[in-house]
């Protein structure tokens, strides 16, 4: 039975906040101001501006109940793979929040944001000390940012050589932004393949690799949830063929304290602070994605980087000023400052031992995972994952039941779902990432609804209950594809009948 409002108990429906605008309604009581000059001219607004006029409590109201229509690591389990979407401890928020940080600005004198250089600096030096890297850029401002630093250094390097290399060889089971970045710094793009174990091929790597190849991109952990155990062929291979190394570094919360980068052979690698050292992830950001480089590379860092002397820290903001030969800049100030603040938070107040503890408990619980659901679901790999457990959707097979529906049934059980249909080299994909701060209690309830939605899917006659869900969440489904292809990005007012 419906209800006469169309609420559900608590479950309000809540109509745009421009709908709920009344004229002449404000939150707050302006005092008519004193007479002054009009510097406006001829630009004075002669119309309304389209901004809603709310009430203070419709305010408050309004977005907090479309909070409450939100799924989020705080409120549920959130396994969404090759994203890991963490819980981020509030010590964190608490420091970034502190006002000699929180209120910094970019402009300040040197000599007023001391502690925010020595801050950036010590970030700088954990992330060094970790990956065994001498440098790190400190500036990109996330994931594909710092690949794009990354390859911006190697492509330097290469003109400081005076050789000509504009191919990039990006394996099946890298991130998806690989080829992106290469080709927006100029390269061209060759991919590999993977072979059955979800690795790079490393014969078909030896095949293109030529004097016109500047560098492979790697990710490792891959893409897959798996570790390219094959990694130090790989480097010596690439080096030989005079080409560098990158390191998708995505996944390295993966390997953190376990793994040494720089052992690996690796000539770059960006950082995902937003992923490995906590901070909130998702929704467009925040996030940040330092590069740490070889020493082949490291006099092509790019400008600003922070240096100390005797007179305290200070910015080397301009190419003329630097010792080496910095590839430009690549951001308008000096990075990410507030994920920066966290993350160091974060690796403080763990410590070396408990970072590393971190990737081992990240690992268990997808192994755990893996093996809990083997029986009913079918992986994509033989042996045991990193971070991630992959699936594909052969379970599935004659049933009518397809990982989106398998999805979206997901939701009505009180989980996040996981990632579907990504990566690409795996039909149907389902990929998990519990993450080191689930505990085992949390995983049990999600493999028992993961494990009973299997066993209902191969039912017959329930094709139709999948492909009706989600049924209890605040929305039904929606056209995913026209809402990507055709976007309402803005809300006009409708003339009055």
């Amino acid at each position: 039975m419906s209800t006469i409002s169309g609420n559900k108990g608590p479950l309000i429906e809540e109509p745009l906040i421009f709908e709920q605008s009344t004229p002449g309604r404000c939150g707050v009581d302006w005092e008519k101001p004193e007479p002054f000059e009009d510097r406006l001219g001829g630009l004075r607004k002669k119309g309304r501006i389209g901004l809603p006029d709310i009430a203070e409590p419709t305010v408050i109201r309004h977005y907090t109940r479309l909070s409450q229509k939100n799924v989020g690591i705080d409120t549920v389990f959130y396994p969404l793979g090759s994203c890991t979407m963490k819980y981020n401890p509030r010590l964190n928020e608490k420091t970034a929040r502190l006002p000699g940080l929180s209120q910094a600005h970019p402009f300040q004198p040197i000599s007023t944001v001391q502690g925010a250089l020595e801050l950036m600096d010590q970030c700088a030096h954990w992330l060094k000390v970790l990956t065994g890297m001498p440098a790190v850029a400190m500036s990109p401002a996330a994931g594909a940012h710092g690949e794009f630093c990354g390859l911006m250094a190697i492509r330097a390097a290469i003109e400081a050589r005076g050789e000509t290399r504009l191919k990039i060889l990006v394996p099946e089971s890298a991130h998806g932004t690989n080829p992106a970045s290469a080709a927006i710094c100029g390269f061209s793009v060759e991919s590999i393949p993977a072979n059955e174990r979800g690795r790079v091929d490393i014969e078909a790597l030896r095949a293109k690799l030529g004097p016109d190849v500047a560098a492979v991109m790697v990710t490792n952990p891959n893409t897959c949830g798996l570790f390219e155990d094959e990694v130090l062929e790989i480097s010596k291979t690439v080096h030989e063929a005079g080409a560098y190394f990158y390191c998708d570094g995505a996944n390295y919360n993966a390997i953190v304290g376990r793994v040494r980068i720089a052992d690996l052979g690796v000539d770059a690698m960006h950082i995902n602070l937003h992923k490995t050292f906590s901070t909130p992830h998702g929704g467009g950001g925040p996030g940040a994605g330092p590069t740490v480089l070889s020493e082949a590379l490291a006099p092509f860092a790019p400008v600003p980087y922070v240096v100390s002397d005797k007179d305290g820290f200070r910015l080397v903001e301009h190419a003329h000023e630097a010792e080496g030969k910095p590839c430009g800049r690549i951001k308008g100030f000096h990075g990410q400052f507030g994920v920066m603040v966290r993350a160091l938070s974060y690796m403080m107040a763990l410590g070396a031992d408990g970072l590393r503890q971190c990737a081992e408990d990240a690992v268990l619980n997808a192994n755990y995972l893996l093996a809990s659901l083997k029986d009913e679901l079918t992986p994509s790999f033989e042996g045991p994952c990193m971070h991630e457990a992959l699936f594909d959707d052969r379970f599935l097979k004659d049933t009518g039941v397809t990982t989106l529906d398998f999805a979206k049934a997901l939701i009505d059980e009180g989980f996040h779902p996981m990632t579907m249909y990504f990566p690409l080299v795996v039909h149907g994909a389902l990929l998990m990432e519990p993450t080191e701060t689930e505990s085992k209690a949390t995983l049990d309830k999600f493999v028992a609804s993961v494990k009973g939605l299997a066993r209902k899917a191969k039912e017959a006659n329930s094709a139709d209950d999948f492909k009706a869900a989600p049924i209890y969440a605040p929305r039904r489904r929606l056209d995913e594809t026209a809402a990507a292809r055709t976007p309402v990005l803005r809300w006009k007012e409708q003339a009055a009948d």
